[in-house]
């Protein structure tokens, strides 16, 4: 049977059309992996980054510690000291230790004076806390206590708690107040003014560096 070669070239052309569409249709992940666009780059997830811890507040220097007077051994009762020589205007702040049982008057972080106080009993404890003082009398007598003298009073609650003037002795106590040589609670009195704040802690320990608020 004798061929045409024009349908001969036909069907070559033909056959190459669908063998080509064959290669193009045969490898369908390849072509996918090429046409597919890549991932959004606002969408990968990124590694998550810890967010950094708040800065501490800067320390107030008028409240840092400066200066503790060089007191040699436990303060006796009776015993007290002051030494405001050269010290800056700064502001007042007063501390108790019920512990050490003694009294610090620092000015600008300078430790100024201390002394050795009276506290109250157990059944009349002298009270944990920050007390601004309220008020201030000189010559100060109690209303509840058959007018017990309180010399150079300043006071630190409504119920009567203060600071006075008294004889600090051991075997002595108050009814709550902290109790100081007169001497040192008539400096103390000309110095501190109403509003100056007084810190009562039990044990709490500072040292030079530290802050007093």
């Amino acid at each position: 049977m004798s061929i045409n070669p024009l349908y001969l070239l036909g069907g070559l052309f033909g056959a190459g059309i669908l063998g080509g569409g064959a290669l193009l249709l045969g490898s369908p992940d390849s072509a996918r992996q090429i046409l597919l666009p890549g991932p959004d780059p606002e969408l990968v997830a990124k590694p998550s980054v810890p967010a950094p811890s708040p800065a501490a507040p800067p320390k107030d220097e008028r409240f840092v510690i400066k200066r503790i007077l060089p007191i040699t051994g436990p303060i006796k009762y009776g015993e007290w000291h002051w030494d405001d020589k050269g010290v800056p205007d700064g502001p007042l702040v007063i501390t108790v230790d019920l512990d050490a049982r003694v009294l610090s008057v620092f000015k600008g972080g300078y430790e100024i004076g201390a002394t050795a106080v009276l506290l109250g009993t157990s059944e009349k404890p002298t009270p944990l806390g920050v007390f601004p003082v309220k008020w201030k009398d000189a010559d100060h007598y109690s209303s509840t206590y058959d007018r017990a003298p309180m010399p150079f009073t300043m006071n630190l609650t409504p119920d009567g708690v203060s600071i006075h003037g008294t004889t600090v002795e051991k075997g002595y106590a108050s009814h709550g107040c902290i109790g100081v040589p007169t001497p040192f609670a008539k400096k103390i009195f000309a110095l501190v003014p109403v509003g100056t704040k007084v810190y009562v802690t039990k044990g709490k320990t500072a040292k030079h560096g530290d802050s007093l608020i």
